[in-house]
């Protein structure tokens, strides 16, 4: 759990002493049951998508190798499972391969996608696909975007104008704007996750990397310090290793060599 962080591990230290000290425990295992207890109180909360309108949609970012294209493609094959009616937005225009993939998930969930030639502008292939959306009556709007470093202003730029036209052209439309971080970054995620934030408001994370060593204990500390709660975590390829996320069964494998 070294991957947590200093600010969130004193918190927690200062909440488990605060509590021996309180009800006098001694009991190793009653330690380690409390510890449990404050964690999972930090990762509990409503972690729903909220897609209601028609059409929703939902924004996918991150830096680059994340798993982005993959997360997309297994949200759509669970949103066409509940019977929704899907549209994927390639919206990486800077790489072909990006769209491809995006293709073969669209053609596995019998989905309709939006693409547009190779370094089309985003922002554009969004706002086509947010209209094709409204003609189609489509209940969700999947939209990739290019894996982009925190730290580029310009490609930061292009989110932020991306997110300005969604607000524009669905104003009164759910819209979820979902990061994907992977597992085993350790604290660069909440340095990404805090960067991000400046740009866009962030309504749930997506943690892949998962079926590794990676405990993902950074979760922790992006939901400690900035509430953003984890919606999903990517614990393999297949489509049914994207869960939802759990945070008493997340807690508990925290502590599986215990």
């Amino acid at each position: 759990m070294s991957d947590i962080g200093v600010s969130t591990s004193s918190k927690i230290c200062f909440e488990l002493r605060k509590t021996i000290k309180l009800k006098d425990i001694k009991e190793p295992t009653e330690i380690i049951n409390i510890l449990k207890e404050i964690i999972n109180n930090i990762l509990s909360g409503n972690n729903d998508l909220k897609l209601d309108t028609n059409p929703s949609i939902i924004l996918v970012i991150g830096v680059n190798g994340v798993g982005k294209t993959t997360t997309i493609g297994k949200l759509a094959c669970k949103f066409k499972s509940n019977n929704k009616k899907v549209l994927i937005s390639a919206a990486d225009t800077f790489r072909a391969a990006a769209v491809e993939q995006l293709q073969i998930w669209a053609n596995k969930a019998n989905c309709d996608i939006l693409r547009r030639p190779e370094n089309s502008d985003p922002a554009s292939v969004i706002f086509d696909s947010i209209n094709v959306a409204k003609f189609k009556k489509t209940d969700i709007i999947i939209c990739d975007t290019a894996g982009r470093l925190h730290n580029k202003s310009n490609l930061m730029a292009e989110l932020s104008k991306i997110g300005r036209i969604t607000d524009r052209e669905l104003s009164n439309h759910d819209k979820e704007i979902l990061l994907v971080l992977d597992a085993t970054t350790g604290q660069n995620g909440l340095i990404q996750a805090q960067e991000f934030k400046k740009i866009l408001d962030i309504t749930g994370i997506i943690v892949t990397k998962l079926d590794g060593t990676a405990k993902g204990g950074i979760i922790l500390s992006i939901k400690d310090q900035l509430n953003i709660p984890v919606k999903f975590i990517g614990i393999g390829e297949h489509i049914e290793d994207l869960q939802k996320f759990e945070a008493e069964k997340f807690t508990e494998a925290l502590f599986d060599n215990f």
